[in-house]
């Protein structure tokens, strides 16, 4: 069984990861507004993903014997300042959640929950790969000064991007 402040915890990461979803489909939305279905396209992936994520949390609780307890998720900005500002946001938004999953393994390590911290390894290994891959395309934005003919580049590049499903069977 799986001890109350650990599942209190991941309880809390359903919540906060279903919000990164929805932030990401609100940033999806913004792109759609600009024409930049590409742009779109790469944030309507990462919403997968952050769902997928939750839906992790939510099946590794189960798994546990531990009760799933959802709660509304906040309001998600709708306005954003351009394509920089974005993934300004987006960058920020990947420190915060690394945090959270850092805070996660802390409360795991804690309460001395082996099964807890070998499931949070994988989050971990994540947050580095989505940090460095949203440094990237802050830098690649700020090298073409957000605008231009490298925002088409990018835009036809992000349309390709597919999601990769983190649940389904291996």
């Amino acid at each position: 069984m799986i001890k109350k402040e650990v599942l209190d915890a991941i309880n809390a990461q359903i919540n906060a990861e279903s919000y990164s979803a929805y932030l990401y489909l609100s940033m999806a939305a913004y792109f759609e507004d600009m024409g930049l279905s590409g742009f779109a396209n790469w944030m309507k992936v990462q919403y997968q993903e952050e769902a997928a994520h939750a839906l992790k949390f939510f099946n590794y609780l189960t798994e546990r014997n531990g009760k799933v307890v959802l709660k509304a998720i906040e309001q998600v900005p709708v306005d954003f300042g351009g394509i920089v500002d974005v993934f300004e946001k987006t960058q920020v938004h990947e420190a915060h959640v690394t945090d959270l999953i850092n805070n996660l393994m802390n409360v795991a390590m804690t309460a001395n929950d082996h099964a807890s911290q070998s499931f949070l390894k994988w989050f971990i290994d994540e947050q580095v790969e989505e940090e460095a891959n949203v440094q990237k395309i802050l830098d690649t934005l700020k090298l073409i000064d957000g605008q231009g003919n490298g925002i088409f580049m990018m835009d036809r590049e992000f349309g390709q991007r597919v999601f990769v499903d983190p649940n389904a069977a291996v």
